[in-house]
């Protein structure tokens, strides 16, 4: 299995989006996404890298695997 990337909040933000999350509002700095199947993630939208643990369970939450990220990328 390919290693995840680091990534930043407004990169993983923008592969939700092209996976169909919309945003629904902002509390804080977190943004909540929803999917049309009734999916919902929080994003923490800061300005330094997520921690590797947090990114894949994010995508993990939203159903995304490796290969659609490189797809996304």
């Amino acid at each position: 299995m390919p290693k995840l990337p680091v990534l930043k909040p407004k990169r993983l933000l923008k592969i939700l989006q092209k996976a169909d999350f919309k945003i629904d509002h902002t509390t804080g700095s977190h943004c909540i996404l929803y999917h049309s199947d009734g999916k919902r993630i929080t994003l923490p939208y800061h300005a330094k890298d997520l921690p590797k643990g947090t990114t894949h369970a994010i995508l993990n939450a939203a159903g995304i695997n490796m290969d659609e990220i490189k797809k996304y990328l």
